[in-house]
């Protein structure tokens, strides 16, 4: 007697996480239309939005198991929206073409940089794709995009407001700083703590220590205090965590040697 097979799956598009996924894209093309308008606190807070949705989209494929193919390119394309073109534009609008102000060829960096950001952002996407699932969970090679991203846009955040008295124009150089510095960390090979706990699959790699949840806690209670500029200085550490880390292994692998 033959067997009754089961129909086959279906090939079609799995709405909820997709949904997540385009909010986010739409947050940031909402972004740079909202640069593009001189609304940058709107336009930072944006990409913010997007990547709690990059967040969202991940656990929600995850949980419903409804991942698929379509969805990690989808959601991969939607990222280079949000966290490369989106905050390079914001950035250039509200600081970094300010640099004509000096002459033309600083004008053409200001661009050029902006540039920079975003294909490091492109290269930093393209290379996580390839190395999923051969790399240690527990860290990014590199600055994630979202992380970036975030170093970015509470910058911008945390000035456009014009609270502490400077404007975009006038910190031009410290964007540019900031901008190069967030795109080279993103194609380093500097390695980054991921926040996802032990690293050896399935439920634990989703895992954190105590302490972690503890400064979660701790982190959540601070940005309540002044939200832009907590934001501002804790990607500010995240990002420096990385060489950081890096230099204190130097350090240990010289001692050892000696």
């Amino acid at each position: 007697m033959d067997e009754i097979k089961p129909p086959p799956r279906s090939r079609g598009i799995y709405l909820l996480p997709n949904l997540f996924t385009t909010a986010g894209l739409f947050a940031g093309f909402y972004a740079i239309i909202a640069a593009a308008d001189g609304q940058f606190v709107n336009a930072a807070i944006a990409v913010f939005v997007a990547g709690l949705m990059d967040g969202i989209d991940g656990r929600v494929a995850r949980l419903t198991g409804t991942s698929s193919a379509f969805g990690v390119q989808y959601d991969s394309l939607a990222d280079l929206v949000s966290f490369g073109l989106a905050p390079a534009l914001v950035m250039y609008h509200w600081s970094l073409s300010a640099l004509k102000l000096d002459n033309a060829a600083m004008g053409r960096v200001g661009w050029a940089v902006a540039f920079l950001y975003a294909a490091c952002a492109a290269l930093r996407l393209a290379r996580f794709n390839t190395q999923v699932g051969t790399v240690d969970k527990r860290w990014f090679v590199g600055l994630a995009s979202p992380a970036a991203a975030g170093l970015m846009m509470s910058f911008v955040w945390a000035f456009a407001d014009g609270s502490l008295g400077w404007n975009g124009d006038e910190l031009r150089y410290v964007a540019l700083a900031v901008t190069i510095l967030a795109a080279l960390l993103m194609v380093s090979r500097i390695r980054f703590w991921s926040f996802k706990g032990s690293g050896e699959g399935g439920a634990r790699a989703d895992r954190v220590p105590f302490v972690g949840l503890f400064l979660v806690a701790v982190v959540i209670a601070i940005l309540f205090i002044d939200l832009p500029r907590v934001l501002f200085a804790v990607g500010v550490c995240y990002a420096l965590s990385g060489p950081g880390y890096w230099l204190w292994q130097r350090m240990r692998r010289g001692e050892a040697r000696a």
